[in-house]
């Protein structure tokens, strides 16, 4: 299967469909952190490169209600990331999800089709992701643990902080791969 893993320079979702036997790519703006199948470039420019799947994570900066207090003002950053988000999620590939934390897409597109937690996947940790989905079955929990800590609502300021929210934890990584990896 040949997986295109937008908007993502770390490579965890990527490497888990690679180690699933599969022909997986990361895309960002973004070097890669880690060694790999990556293309740094805009998303746009590898659509028709022939993916059977694509997980997309788009920035979040402006969707988030995390950040909602600094919408004011911020106004065409907003419409310009929406318009990315719909842009992604109606993507010319038959099986697409598209991730994205708890924000104004439930609005401005549709509530999504599920929403996830680390600790569902191994992670003694909280962080609701929203995922929409097309042509792809829900994920289903394969580690339910202990623990509901917020380790990314407590993460110190810092020039990398915004890096390490953005990060998929290793468990949803390999749950994806092994559940929608498939055909």
């Amino acid at each position: 299967m040949r997986v295109l893993i937008a908007c993502e320079f770390s490579g965890i979702v990527r490497d888990a469909f690679i180690a699933k036997g599969h022909d997986a790519w990361s895309c960002d703006l973004l070097p890669t952190e880690k060694e790999g199948s990556h293309l740094q470039c805009d998303i746009f420019e590898v659509s028709c490169w022939g993916w059977d799947l694509m997980i997309a994570f788009p920035p979040c900066t402006h969707l988030a209600v995390s950040g909602a207090r600094w919408f004011k003002g911020k106004e065409k950053e907003q419409k310009e990331a929406i318009y990315f988000f719909k842009e992604l999620v109606n993507y010319p590939i038959d099986k697409i999800c598209v991730e994205n934390p708890i924000g104004i897409m439930s609005l401005k597109y549709r509530k999504p089709d599920q929403i996830i937690q680390p600790w569902q996947f191994g992670h003694g940790e909280t962080k609701s992701t929203c995922l929409w989905l097309k042509n792809l079955p829900k994920l289903i929990p394969t580690d339910i643990v202990d623990g509901r800590i917020g380790r990314v609502h407590r993460e110190p300021p810092s020039p990398d902080r915004w890096k390490n929210r953005s990060r998929t934890y290793q468990g949803i990584a390999k749950a994806m791969a092994e559940q929608w990896g498939i055909g």
